[in-house]
Order: C-alpha cells, then structure tokens, then sequence
C-alpha cells in the first residue's frame, strides 16, 4: 500500500501519467509514463544529471513518504462505496478519528458514515460549491484549505477552516442552504456525505436506540449494535447493547447486571473500565458506595426475591469493588469514602457468609484481600513522614532529604506527590520581598494567601497571583490547590491589594540564565543525556495518575484535588523544549552553535531510541522554535545526512489532521513508551469541550468513552517495566543525572527571539 501511495503521489503531482489518463494509481494491468517522456524524446541523462539525481533521491523519497499515507486515503476515499474493504474502512477510520466535525458522534455513526464518504476536490479558489437557497444535497467536511460563507447583503460573513464542516443543517431541517459557500483558496479537499445516506444513517441510528424510562422519564439510552459473531439459529445474540447516556444510578445498576458476569468474554467491551475511570465526573465516591451498598443490601429491601437472585447481586458488587482496586489503585486506598466502604462490605460479607452457609466463600477472600492491601497501603503511609518538597531558586521541584529542609534527596525513586506532603515556596511582594511558606501540596490559594498576608502583614482585599516571566499576570481562584506546583517554568507566586495588580513585576532571576552550559554539555555524551532523561521522564511519568488528566481538563479547582504530577511532567517537556532554545541562543560562536545543533539532534535520535517521545518531541519542536529555526548560517553549516534526520523528527511533530503521522507511529510502538503528553491533554480538552457532559439530564457517556480511550493509551504506554539498556561508561553518571535534572532556562520568547537577533542579524 505505501509503494501504491507513493506513486499515487507523482500521479496527482503529475509527474506520471497513466496512457489513457486513469486518475487511480493500480499496481496491475495498468499502463504509466513519466510526464517529461510524453512532451519531448526521451534522451538518456548525462553523468552530471546522474549524480544529482543519485544526490537528491533520499530526499526525494523522504518527501514521497511523507505524502504518502494522505494519498492512500484518498485513493481510498476516491472508490466507490460498495468497493471499500474492511481493511479500507478501519484505515478512514483511524485517519478521521479526531475531526472535529466528528467528535459528538457516537463511534457506530463514524463507521457508518465513513462508509458513504466521498472525495471531493477543487483545484482552483473562488468556485462555489453551492448558493444561498439552493436545495440542500449535502454534508460537507473541511479535510484540506478553507472556505467562505457569504450571505447576501452581508458578504462574508465567517470562514471555516480544516475540520470544520457545512451544509449539516439543511438537510437536518430540510430546507433551503442559508449561505453560499466559495473555495477560499486553490486546491481544497473535502469529504460529502449526501443526502440519502445522511437520512438513512440518522434513521438507523434513531431505530436501533432502546430507551428505558421510568415515570416517563428517559433513564437509560443502549444503542444496539451488531457483534462480532452470529449464533447459528440468528437470534439476538448477533447484537449487543451500549450505553450512550443514562442516569448515575441506572448506568451502575445495568453494568452491575450485564457486565460484570461476563466482563472477561468480551474483551472489546470497555463499559466497566470506561465507569471506573471517568466515575469522578459524574458519580464521585460519596455517591457511588452508597449506591453500591444499596444493590449489595437488596435482601433488606425486597426479601421476597428468589435466593440465587439475592446472591448474583452481592457477588456481582463485590466483584465490582475488586475491578475498582484494580483499575484506580492509589486512589481507591487513599480515599477516606471508599476506605469506610470497604469496611462496611467486608463486615456485610462475613454477616453474609454466615447467613447463606458455603455461598459467598470466594467473595469473602476477594474482600478480605482488599482489605490487607488497604491496610497494607495505610500504614506504609503512616509510618513514613510525608514527603517533603521545595520550590527551588530556578522553580525545580526537588524532593528533600527525610527530615530537612534543606537538603535535596539523590534517591532515584521516590514517591508520587501526595495531597498531605509538605512543600515549601516563596510568595512575594511588589518591591519583592518575600516570605516562605510550608504547606500541605493540598492547600487552597484561599489557605496560603491567609497565611502569607499574616506573615507579612497585609490587610484584606489581597488577591494570590502568578507572575511569569513575561511579565503576564493570573490570579488564582482561591479554590484552586497545588498552587506551588502549577506554576510556569520561571513563575513565581506574589501576593498584592486587588487594586495594586499593575505593579507586580518579575524578578531578576525570573529572567533564566546569561550564560550557556555548552562548554559542559560538548564534554557529555549524547547517549549519556539521553538515557538518564528517559529514565527520569519515565518516573515523572509512572507518578501521574489517570484522574489528574481529568482535573486538568475538566477545571482543577472544581475537585479541589491536587494534580502536582501531572503539573510537574508538563512543566518537564516545556523546560525541556526551552533548555534547547536558550543553549542555541546562549551559545555566542557559530562552531559552538553547530555542535549543539548535531548534539540536540542525536540525542532526539536516542530518546526516540529509548521511545521517550515526550522529551523527543520536546527537543524537536525546541529546535523548531522560530529563535533557533532563523540561524542560517548555523543551519548552513550542518551535515546533509542531519539535516534529513531532522526532517524526518519534523514530519512525526506535523501537527496536521490532528498529529496524523505521530499517531501512526506510536500505534506501531510496543509499551513502555513515555508518550507526548500535551496531545493526550489536547485529545481530552477536545472531547470536553466538544461534547456535553449531560443531555437532557442524563450523564452523556458516549462522551466519557471518550475520555475512557484516552486514559486507556496512557495506561497502556506505561504496562511493561522501564529496562533501558545503558549506554557505555562515561563521564561521571551522576553528573549527567544531575545536570539533566536542574535545566536552567529562558522562558520568554521575547527574550530568546531578541538574543537569536544579536547572534545572526536578519541579512539584508
């Protein structure tokens, strides 16, 4: 397919041409010739001509398999319906996934629509693809370019760009199209979905949609779709049931009925997993275990029900409990609701082991191994101190020595940060005192804005505020926790009278350093630095825990929960990305700028390696920032060979239909990986933000599906044990360990584009 693709390519190019212009690119029984042997004779090429060729080819090839897999999507999307295979539909699938036009429907309603989707492509701007009043035919998807919509007496009115779509709400309503839509610029890409197969799929969708209602209320919605398999006589096992929206209650009683029992002969099915980890959102532990007690206790509330009936419902919850340890692992031990949960199970359990003689033996077991591992997991925390943790002069996150306040820890492996360990920080004044404050990583903004303003007594009417770098200034909602750290790179924390915002200014230190460390960084080996980054990305990584990414993109200070893991791993990639930028524009000779340039791009090249893609990504687009991009002459001077490496690192950070080409490669990629966090984030936001949490008072779970993938590949990336092989001895790996662990950067674009400037003047 990618061979196809690539000449696919040189035909819409128009570099060959098929003798009787077939537009396909077929592998067989076709006939193609270069477009230079149709307009003149064809003449062999010289030895000059040779040896460029010979020159250009890898680059050239480099470029076709770039632009190849779009091709293959629409030779793809060029067929016929009815002639697409299956292999052809999961690849529109996996290429269309993240359209934006898509993200509210349901995955049945993509595969379907995926299935009548027709190319559709127009070469020149300006041609219009239908007028204001004409009957609506329909649906369109934005997959390259952009369009306007004109409206008349208005003119243009909007312009809708990749990813958009147009068109839907005439054929919904069935009425005349309200705009005119023109071509913006040449060359645009579009998907279609006409009007027949759009009504029909709705149709369907509509039909196969079972609603459960209670007092004439709408309680559950199940979509039924086909299964994988058909029984012999065709009954109804051919097609199951998924949820798409229901109330909290209803949802856990119809998984406790149907899932639970057969959760392992349907490994496809992620209903159990998908509630477990998104139940934060709409069924928080306070409201889930007595629930759960509820369907465990349904004896004492209708006793008249049949023995075997009574005895599925409380092995069922049990077994629910034991999948809730299993899935969210730190959360379920350290939570005081569910702590007390279990407890009342377990004491339910024996009372019912006694009651139902020989019956509830293995769920017995299961509880009383739930609940060692709970009191496993509390002591271990009870006895050891909480962690200690300090915001240091460059605003590292460094973990203390037990005991100190002080001393940093050299201890490899520590602890994720928990909501009860002590952090200690500095809040600042306008003229830039400070005071320095411990609190809990949990406390509010609300906690330590009391706190500093008693130590440094202020009055009343304060306001807690970060200042970046910049100059910038966000205030924190005195909800918020772990303010310490949330902070950017070169943030700091102040506190200021509301009406006094304006002057709040950075420190100098804000400012990152004056120097480089290139003299350090030419004496350290690449693979050196790139190994003991993977393995401290990799920690960093291993202490996230899944409902942290939910916090951030549905608002930490709704959960008042602490997300510093998170916080810190995201601040890692952004110092990372910026510790490239400031060696470059710190570095003031050429030759010096050169050799850092090869260093960054071979230890990419390693964290790739190492599957460290965070910090992979992190360097490249570091390199990419337009402060290091616009050195010319520091380009100018590296090696042809490097220089496609890095075009090649280039196309896996193309942005473009949505991270297409990283995505790729990383579903080729074996776990462990350290994937790049910032599109796990965007791929949750835009779900989020996409979808509604709640239709007409039923919680959407099409949507925490949704989110429920998402959590699932950082789960996955992480299912297998770190072993990186380490490179060849070397200089001191301390020294490397320590030097990658305390980046010292400049943050401020400004700053860097300004000191990029003074390197290289913009030539005349």
């Amino acid at each position: 397919a990618q061979a196809a693709g690539m000449w696919q390519v040189l035909l819409e190019e128009g570099a060959i041409n098929h003798v009787t212009r077939e537009h396909q690119f077929k592998d067989k029984y076709m006939f193609y010739r270069f477009r230079e042997d149709e307009e003149e004779p064809t003449k062999l090429p010289t030895s000059e001509e040779r040896i460029q060729a010979e020159h250009e080819l890898q680059d050239v090839l480099l470029l076709l398999m770039q632009l190849t897999p779009d091709a293959v999507l629409r030779m793809i999307l060029r067929k016929p319906p009815m002639e697409r295979t299956l292999d052809d539909l999961d690849l529109i699938y996996e290429e269309l996934l993240h359209i934006k036009a898509l993200s509210h429907l349901s995955n049945s309603v993509k595969r379907e629509l995926y299935g009548v989707m027709i190319f559709e492509s127009h070469p020149k701007a300006g041609t219009i693809l239908f007028n204001q009043g004409d009957e609506g035919k329909s649906w369109y998807i934005i997959l390259r370019g952009s369009v306007n919509v004109v409206i008349y007496g208005k003119g243009v009115v909007c312009t809708l760009h990749e990813g958009d779509d147009f068109g839907k709400l005439a054929l919904v309503n069935d009425a005349p199209r309200a705009a005119t839509i023109t071509t913006r610029e040449d060359n645009c890409h579009f998907l279609r979905v006409d009007k027949e197969d759009f009504n029909r799929i709705l149709r369907d969708v509509e039909a196969n949609t079972v609603r459960l209602k209670e007092h004439g209320q709408d309680v559950l919605l199940l979509q039924k779709i086909p299964a994988d398999a058909r029984s012999t006589n065709g009954a109804h096992s051919h097609y199951k049931y998924m949820v798409m929206a229901g109330t909290p209650q209803k949802m856990l009683e119809h998984l406790l009925e149907t899932r639970i029992d057969a959760r392992t002969e349907e490994s496809s099915d992620t209903f159990l997993e998908d509630f477990l980890l998104t139940h934060v959102i709409f069924m928080p532990s306070h409201q889930l275990c007595p629930e759960l007690m509820k369907h465990y206790r349904i004896d004492l509330a209708n006793a008249r029900q049949e023995k075997e009936f009574i005895l599925a419902n409380k092995r069922r919850v049990v077994q629910f409990a034991n999948s809730w340890a299993l899935t969210v692992r730190e959360a379920f031990f350290e939570d005081p609701v569910i702590q007390a949960f279990v407890d009342e199970l377990l004491k339910a359990v024996k009372e019912d082991s006694t009651k139902y003689a020989g019956c509830l033996q293995e769920e017995l077991r299961t509880m009383t191994r739930i609940m060692d591992l709970q009191e496993k997991y509390v002591k271990e925390h009870e006895c050891s101190a909480p962690q200690r943790w300090k915001v240091g002069p460059f605003g590292h996150i460094r973990h203390l020595s037990s005991g100190s306040t002080t001393s940093e820890d050299t201890v490899d492996v520590h602890r994720p940060i928990k909501p009860n360990d002590e952090i200690i920080f500095r809040v600042y004044c306008a003229d830039h005192t400070y005071t320095t404050l411990k609190t809990a990583v949990s406390a509010t903004a609300e906690f330590i804005k009391r706190n500093a303003a008693e130590k440094l007594s202020l009055k009343d009417d304060l306001v807690l505020v970060e200042v970046k770098s910049s100059g910038e200034r966000i205030a924190f909602k005195d909800s918020e926790v772990s303010v310490p750290t949330g902070l950017s790179i070169n943030g700091r924390v102040f506190i200021s009278p509301v009406d006094h915002l304006d002057a709040l200014t950075p420190l100098s230190e804000q400012e990152g350093p004056v120097e480089g460390t290139g003299a350090l960084l030419e004496t350290l080996s690449s693979h050196d630095i790139a190994y003991h980054m993977s393995l401290y990305d990799w920690h960093l990584f291993s202490c996230i825990h899944e409902y942290e990414l939910i916090y951030q993109v549905f608002g930490r200070h709704q959960f008042r929960k602490i997300m510093s893991n998170l916080d810190v791993f995201q601040r890692r990639f952004n110092e990372v990305q910026f510790w490239v930028v400031t060696e470059m524009c710190l570095a003031n000779t050429l030759n010096r700028r050169v050799a850092l340039l090869r260093k960054f791009i071979k230890i990419a090249s390693h964290c790739r390696e190492y599957q460290n893609l965070n910090a992979f990504f992190a360097i490249v687009m570091g390199l990419s920032n337009v402060a290091v991009s616009r050195l010319s002459q520091t380009w100018e001077r590296l090696s042809g060979k490097l220089k496609r490496t890095f075009a090649e690192f280039e196309t896996l950070i193309d942005p473009s239909r949505n991270h297409r080409r990283y995505r790729v490669a990383v579903s080729k990629v074996q776990p462990p990986l350290v994937p790049f966090m910032p599109l796990l984030l965007k791929d949750m936001t835009f779900c989020h933000e996409g979808n509604k949490t709640y239709i007409d008072g039923l919680v959407n779970f099409e949507k925490m599906h949704m989110i429920g993938q998402t959590l699932r590949s950082l789960r996955h990336s992480r299912s297998q044990r770190l072993n990186l092989e380490p490179p060849p001895p070397g200089k001191s790996q301390q020294d490397v360990r320590e030097y990658i662990r305390t980046l010292k950067v400049i943050d401020n674009q400004r700053r860097l584009t300004q000191l990029s400037h003074a390197l290289e003047p913009r030539r005349p």
